[in-house]
Order: structure tokens, then C-alpha cells, then sequence
């Protein structure tokens, strides 16, 4: 059995390579992890991580030790992966020119990021939290794809689900924040009524970091991660919520021939 995905508009109907958002259907899992959580992190049951992680594989064509997932930490860490099975490392993007390797994020209201240079024949992957994203994760990204031989200018991104700006309640310091790196960051905030905490547009903005690298196209998949409980999951909704765990979705792209 596989899993339902969806597909990134920037990414569509390119040849040779397979790409999904995963969402919650499809798996195996119980409780706060129904059903296709892909996150080994997570306090699940370690054989039904495996047997989701399995199905989604199998959906994009490719055998299910295919995938690799790194140890995410919000940070800029490129991992540059030539075959499949390599061990598993800390980093936030993923980038390989080898057929039949799978390029896995994990995210629950982070935004994942995938790329693809049909040209050149390399794609990339990126876990792009708000501290990611400010910090260059994007550029890190894009920056290894580089190095193993594509050109920005055919760069093709489409960012996935994540949290969206009505569920984005932050605090004045991380406005702040954002505004000490550029001031224009200020566009990302919004304020439902006078007085209110704002809310951060985390999509807007990874969308912009992408459109200012000059890469030749961004989609934004436009989903928000904690509103929609049915199609995803979120650690924001399991924290307001009082759960004990909540599940990871999981976003991958692949070279297939």
C-alpha cells in the first residue's frame, strides 16, 4: 500500500524526477501520530515510523531504503549525498545529482522546501523553520546545488505546507527580530486588530528568501499546517492542545532515471 501526496505547482510534470507533500493519510500510525507520521524523532512506535516512510518511498516510484532524512536542528548545514543508504547526519538541506536517492524533510508548521534544476539534473531539499529561513538555509541550499552543477537561473522551488499567518502568533521580540535583520521584514507581519500580537507570515517570507536568490521559479503551496487538522500535522496545534507527541509530515523529491 502507498501514501496520497500532493505536488508543488513550480515542480509539476518535470521529467525524471518525482516529488510529494505527504500529508496525515495513508499509514499506520495511532492516537496523536495517525496515521502516515514519517518522523523517526517522534515517541511513535519505531516499526510504524518505518512502514510509513516505507509507503511514501513506494508512492514516488522508488524502493523504501531509497529515502534519507538528516537530523534536523534549524540550522544551515548542507548534506551533499551521492548514493543511497548513507549514514544519517545533522542538517537542514539536502542536495544530490544521483538517481534513486530520495531527499526527505520532516516538518509539522515548518515549511519544507524542495528544488529541482531539470537541466543540470539536481535536486535539492530544505527544512525551513523561521530560524532557518532567517539564518540562510534557503542560500545554503541553493548555494550546494551550485557547487554539484546547477544554475540558480533554472532553479525551480515549491514550498509545501507549513503554518500559516492566522496561526502564527509570535511575540514582539521575534518581530523585532526579523526587523534588525531588514527592516522590509515588517511586510510579513499583520496585526488582526489594534493592540493584538502579531502574526508571521512564515510562507510569505521563505517564498521571498527564495524569489531573492534569483531562482527561476517559486510556488507556495499555501496550506496551513495547523488549521487544517484533517490533511496535516502540526506541532503548534499538539502544544496548545496539551498532547503528548504529535507526528511529522514528509516532504520528498527524487531523480528516477
Amino acid at each position: 500500500m502507498t501514501a496520497p501526496f500532493a505536488t508543488g505547482g513550480a515542480l509539476a510534470g518535470l521529467d525524471g524526477i518525482r516529488h510529494g507533500f505527504f500529508g496525515r493519510s495513508g499509514g499506520v500510525s495511532d492516537g496523536v501520530y495517525a496515521s502516515l507520521n514519517c518522523g523517526p524523532g517522534s515517541a511513535d512506535d519505531p516499526a510504524a515510523v518505518a512502514e510509513n516512510r516505507a509507503r511514501a518511498t513506494t508512492a514516488l516510484g522508488l524502493p523504501a531504503d531509497a529515502l534519507y532524512t538528516a537530523r534536523q536542528v534549524h540550522g544551515t548545514e548542507a548534506i551533499v549525498l551521492d548514493a543511497p543508504g548513507a549514514p544519517r547526519r545533522t542538517g537542514d538541506a539536502l542536495v544530490t545529482a544521483t538517481p534513486g536517492v530520495a531527499l526527505g524533510i520532516l516538518t509539522a508548521d515548518c515549511a519544507p522546501v524542495l528544488f529541482a534544476d531539470p537541466g543540470a539534473r539536481i535536486v535539492g531539499a530544505a527544512h525551513a523553520g523561521w530560524r532557518g529561513a532567517l539564518a540562510g538555509v534557503l542560500a545554503a541550499a541553493v548555494a550546494a546545488m551550485e557547487a554539484a552543477g546547477a544554475s540558480r537561473a533554472r532553479i525551480l522551488a515549491a514550498v509545501g505546507p507549513c503554518i500559516g499567518q492566522p496561526s502564527y502568533q509570535v511575540g514582539p521580540e521575534f518581530r523585532a527580530r526579523f526587523e534588525a535583520e531588514d527592516p522590509a521584514n515588517a511586510r510579513w507581519f499583520a496585526e488582526p486588530r489594534p493592540g493584538a500580537r502579531p502574526h508571521f507570515d512564515l510562507g510569505g517570507y521563505v517564498a521571498s528568501r527564495l524569489e531573492a536568490l534569483g531562482i527561476a521559479g517559486v510556488s507556495v503551496a499555501g496550506v496551513d499546517t495547523c488549521a487544517e487538522e484533517e490533511r496535516c500535522f502540526s506541532h503548534r496545534r499538539a502544544h496548545l492542545r496539551g498532547e503528548d507527541g504529535y507526528g511529522r509530515g514528509l516532504s520528498a523529491i527524487a531523480l528516477t532515471g
